[in-house]
């Protein structure tokens, strides 16, 4: 449907209650929060940029409120600071920087890597239910992918090179997704673009550290902190590549970094996040 009006109306919607003073403007849980017991960071971090032009765990019951902080104005560069509260007391920090548009003959990007078009290959809905289907899997995991596929997560994904879900032996720490916004944003302001793009580049993003340690039940995993650099225009409504990798993980935490690929071969987004990871010391058993 029309994502972008739900967007502007509901969930980048934020309620001006001083000059550098802002409030998500509805509290509760609506169809771009997961279904868990914290506010999602992906969600934060589109706040907070939403905030930024007009100058996680967290609570979903209660609204957030974001204090806008002018760190420097410049005629080329500008740098903006955002802190989101809640209860009295920051559950988020942002740093958002801004450049006027200008040329450059200094331009290189790294080769996006090859891969079948997103047409070639199955959602995530349909690779789940397509695990539902074997009748050996174990009733537990049956459950855990039920309710997987019970959330309305509002993101369009297709893995590349899916993981199998029967096979615990450790994995490459990198992933490969295409990627985009479910519904229809069109050609608006890049700023509701960059904001969607900061939820999605959240989304299954430290997961990629667990890879090589599939054999142990994470108890505990939650992004630190999480950092994007925008390159060149996107349409957040169409479909990008996610190259995900992790190249450190250790002390209770994971590194990740990723890059958001247009079509075209463009490199639109450079992402980073630290989180912390806990897992039992004892593998997990059979899924079979």
């Amino acid at each position: 449907g029309d994502l972008r009006s739900v967007l502007i109306t509901s969930v980048l919607n934020l309620e001006r209650l001083e000059v550098d003073l802002f409030r998500c403007a509805g509290a509760g849980r609506h169809h771009w929060v997961p279904a868990t017991q914290r506010l999602f960071g992906g969600q934060i971090v589109g706040q907070a940029l939403v905030a930024c032009p007009f100058s996680v765990p967290g609570d979903p019951k209660v609204p957030v409120l974001y204090e806008v902080e002018r760190t420097r104005t410049g005629k080329s560069f500008s740098v903006r600071s955002v802190k989101a509260i809640q209860h009295g007391k920051p559950i988020f920090t942002c740093q958002a920087s801004f450049q006027l548009s200008q040329e450059s003959p200094v331009q290189h990007q790294f080769t996006m890597p090859a891969v079948p078009p997103p047409e070639e290959l199955l959602t995530q809905e349909e690779l789940i239910q397509k695990f539902l289907q074997n009748p050996n899997l174990a009733e537990r995991y049956r459950k855990h992918l039920n309710k997987i596929q019970a959330e309305d997560v509002p993101i369009d994904i297709k893995p590349v090179n899916p993981p199998d879900i029967f096979c615990s032996e450790p994995q490459e720490p990198k992933q490969l997704f295409w990627v985009r916004a479910r519904g229809y944003i069109g050609e608006t302001d890049m700023k509701v673009h960059c904001c969607v793009a900061a939820y999605i580049s959240d989304y299954a993003f430290l997961g990629t550290a667990l890879l090589p340690h599939r054999q142990y039940r994470i108890k505990f995993m939650v992004s630190l902190d999480h950092s994007m650099w925008f390159h060149a225009s996107f349409r957040a409504d169409h479909w990008m590549l996610y190259e995900c990798e992790s190249p450190w993980a250790g002390g209770c935490r994971g590194l990740v970094q990723g890059r958001l690929w247009r079509r075209d071969g463009i490199l639109a987004v450079t992402c980073a996040q630290e989180g912390v990871i806990r897992a039992e010391q004892t593998p997990n058993q059979s899924k079979l």
